[in-house]
């Protein structure tokens, strides 16, 4: 993907910007242009809190040529607390520590490098809940 397609993609990867549906209030991530529940146009922006549980998730240990030095990662399924399961790369943890039910909360971190300039692309994976000082 080059620099346009990034750039028409930086909401919804950099602050996980989808769509609720006006019709039936249903949580859309990635955006679409119709509702998967009720088939009804669906253009409303909604901001996720990016918060949610690990539904499923697995470790890579053999990796394509240019995710080499970032393995093994867990890739894991992601229920938001507003419903979608999205898929997502999980950071700061040890994957022997990673759980089913584990909370989990956005953060933005780098995903790649492209082209020859070195192009350093940024998006969303998911990390522990951190504790929070004073709750």
């Amino acid at each position: 993907m080059r620099v346009a397609g990034h750039w028409r993609l930086r909401k919804q990867r950099l602050t996980l910007q989808g769509e609720i549906c006006p019709v039936c209030g249903a949580h859309i991530f990635p955006p679409r242009d119709v509702c998967p529940e009720c088939g009804q146009p669906a253009s409303t922006p909604y901001t996720f809190k990016g918060r949610g549980e690990v539904y499923s998730f697995s470790t890579v240990y053999e990796t394509p040529d240019h995710f080499t030095k970032y393995k093994p990662y867990t890739v894991a399924l992601v229920k938001l607390e507003e419903g979608p399961i999205i898929t997502a790369q999980l950071t700061d943890v040890d994957p022997d520590e990673v759980e089913i039910g584990m909370p989990v909360e956005m953060v933005t971190r780098r995903l790649t490098e492209e082209g020859d300039e070195g192009l350093i692309l940024y998006g969303y994976k998911f990390r522990p809940v951190m504790e929070r000082v004073g709750r």
